[in-house]
Formats: structure tokens, sequence, C-alpha cells
């Protein structure tokens, strides 16, 4: 930790908050994209973003310099859960899947973390990943208006198309500090494209105040509801893991040790249900966090907890968020086209990296089985209980992978 209070000593006010806006700035696009795409409160987001952060800080004793913010593993979950039950119930089993949390990071507290491997091998969490974000082409193409014989005469499809363009072009070609937030510069670029196409309405932004409360949601509760998105927990939980060994191989420091996996799930976990409790998205550790970190160098808390309290501020600036609602939906879809397929792409990455064997019948069964009954939208009801989509295909998959015989090494030789 030596090199991080040395960046402490020598950061003053000044670059705190310069590293601080760059840090949220990183996360501000995924941040919002989220309840952009839901329906929740992109204010709210930012609230449960920022005192979430500082729940993580208080539970990792201001070791680990992790970010958390809204997660893209449960956007289908909840628009689903929203068009059956309400946002409400969605939010209910947000604080559930914190819960979750909870419970695996108690477990992992007192027999370590080689069950988790055995539970979710790479071929069910890649699987899964792929279903997440295929299980949502169909929402982006939607957005960006592409259906019903969309034509270029249409602006919302040109909207979407040049946003499209510039998120693909920076995904590809930004260097530096730009490199990180390819999905911010198109919202923006899309956006100002937008207002030439004159499909943006700023009466909202107009009408409302400089300073008030976010749209604060509390959450309600259905066993149905929350088992459509328990299920998810598994897949953002593996993402926790992934992410703190990657945050412990850039600073140098071993946090699966110290303060220990197990303190950071916990934190994870209580600030995923805080969020739930006030109307926010379940957190995640982020990656475009990862990313600051490497390019800066500078790995010291203060300047995590800085970002952190921005987004509490700017939460309470009612015209910030009225704003951001006027993104146009051909913004969103052009943008979620080139985010989902990368959700997607990156399950086939876990898959290709993991040097899953396709030639062993026992993964293509698995594969094959999550792929078709998440993509699908299969629906199984358990008594009072009803999994569907993603969720059922995570279980069955989780089940399949615990019944059917393995390979003895021996046999695969």
């Amino acid at each position: 930790m030596n090199l991080q209070i040395e960046n402490e000593r020598q950061l003053g006010l000044g670059q705190n908050l310069a590293l601080g806006f760059q840090h949220l700035f990183a996360m501000f696009g995924a941040t919002v994209l989220v309840p952009l795409l839901t329906g929740l409160d992109p204010a709210v987001a930012l609230f449960t973003s920022g005192t979430g952060t500082l729940i993580f800080q208080l539970l990792t004793k201001g070791q680990v310099p992790a970010y958390l913010g809204s997660s893209f593993a449960f956007i289908a979950p909840i628009i689903a859960v929203s068009a059956q039950y309400g946002i409400p119930y969605a939010l209910g089993g947000g604080v559930a899947v914190g819960l979750v949390y909870v419970v695996v990071a108690m477990l992992i507290a007192k027999l370590g973390t080689n069950w988790v491997d055995r539970v979710l091998p790479p071929v069910v969490i890649g699987s899964v990943i792929i279903v997440i974000g295929l299980g949502l082409a169909g929402t982006a193409v939607d957005m960006a208006g592409f259906v019903d014989g969309g034509s270029l005469a249409n602006p919302d499809v040109r909207v979407a198309l040049f946003t499209l363009a510039v998120t693909v072009a920076g995904t590809i070609f930004f260097k530096g500090f730009l490199a990180v937030i390819p999905v911010l510069i198109g919202i923006i670029a899309g956006y100002f494209f937008a207002i030439t196409q004159g499909i943006v309405d700023f009466s909202v932004v107009r009408e409302a105040a400089w300073i008030g409360l976010p749209g604060f949601v509390a959450p309600k509760f259905n066993m149905a509801a929350i088992a459509m998105i328990l299920p998810v927990a598994l897949v953002s939980i593996t993402e926790h893991l992934g992410d703190v060994m990657v945050i412990s191989k850039i600073t140098r420091n071993d946090y699966f040790r110290e303060p220990g996996l197990h303190r950071t799930l916990l934190g994870d976990g209580l600030a995923t249900s805080w969020a739930g409790l006030w109307g926010g998205p379940p957190n995640t550790t982020y990656g475009e966090n990862v990313g600051v970190l490497a390019l800066t160098g500078i790995f010291n808390i203060s300047v995590i907890r800085t970002a952190a309290l921005i987004a509490v501020l700017m939460s309470f600036v009612p015209k910030m968020g009225a704003l951001i609602s006027t993104i146009p939906s051909p913004v969103m879809g052009g943008v979620s086209i080139v985010l989902f397929g990368i959700i997607a792409a990156s399950g086939l990455r876990t898959l290709v990296e993991s040097g899953i064997d396709y030639g062993d019948k026992r993964n293509l069964v698995i594969s094959s089985v999550i792929l078709v009954l998440g993509i699908g939208g299969a629906e199984l009801s358990l008594g009072g209980l009803s999994l569907q989509g993603m969720g059922l295909a995570t279980l069955t998959g989780i089940l399949l992978n615990l019944v059917l015989p393995q390979k003895d090494k021996q046999s695969a030789e």
C-alpha cells in the first residue's frame, strides 16, 4: 500500500478534483445508459453509484481503488420484470441480488474460492454472457429504428447510423484516455447530431429545477420477480472476481488476501442492495475504472472517493437528469448495437481464452442448452415461481455442469 500512500501525499485538491472528474467521466456513459434502457431514473443511478462506491470503500477499509456503477448484466431481466410486474418489483430483485453477494462472500470467507470454479466454470459463464448480449439484440435494433423497413429518409435511422459509426470508429481508433470512453463519445456525438435532425425536445430541461431530489422509488418484493433476476447474480459475481484480480495486477497488491475477496464482494453486494432500496440498478466494479487506473498509474483511494462525491452532487441537480433524459432512443440504439455485441463477444472470448473443447460433447451440450433457453426466452413455472430467459438458462447450465460426468484425465489425453 506504500504506492497509494505516496500518491495521496503528492496529490493536491485540484489534482484530486481533476482526476475524480476523469474517473467519473469514464464511468458516466455506462452508468446512465443502464437506467435509460430500463426505465429507471439516471439521477438515482448517479446517486446510488456514488454512495455505493463509498459503501464499498468503507467495507474494504479504503484499500481497493474500485468505482462501482450500473451493471449491464441486469438490463434484460430488469426490462422483463418491469414489463410484467412493474419497476418497483425489479428493484426488489436488485435488493435480493445484493443479499446473494453477501451469502457468497460469507462462503468465500469460510471455504475459499475453489468451489466457485466448480459451480461456475468458463463453459457456463461464457455461454451466459453470450446470452446477455444477444438477448438484448432485438432491443438495440428496435431503438435504432432498423425495423419495419427502416429508411435513411427517417431521421431516427440517420441518427442511429451516425452514432453507430462514431462508436465503432472510437472503439477501433481512439488512443489514450479516449480509448476508455468510446461509448460516451458515441452518445455525445450522436446527441449533437440528433439536435441537427430536430428530434431532441428540450422542454423538460427548461422546466426542471436546478436543485432538487432525484426520483427515488421504493422497492417491492415478489418471489416470481426475484426468481427472474436472481440467477444473473452468479454471472456478476464472476465478473467481480475478474475485475478485482485485474486491479490487483495493475496496482501490484493482492486484494484477494488483503482486505480479502470476501470484503470486496460484501462491499459490492451491500452497495447493490442499497441501490435497489433507492431506485437504482444493481452495481458492479467497472472495467472502465480499471482502464483509467492503468492509464494514469495513480491508484490512491481519495481520487475514487472524489469521483463518488461528484456523482452524488450531480444527482441533486434535476436539470442534469432532465438533460440526460432528452437523449433520443436512436442514439441509445446506435450505441447499444456495439455495446450489446461486445458483451456477447466477450462471452466468446471467455470460452476461447479458457480453451473450452467443443469436441467434448459435455461442453457442447451445456453451451447449446444455455444459448437456446436464454436467447429463446424459455419460461418454466415451478410452483409459485417462474423462471425464464437468462435466469432459467443460467440455473440449467449450472445443474448440467454439476450433473453431467466429466472425462477423466487419462480419457481426455
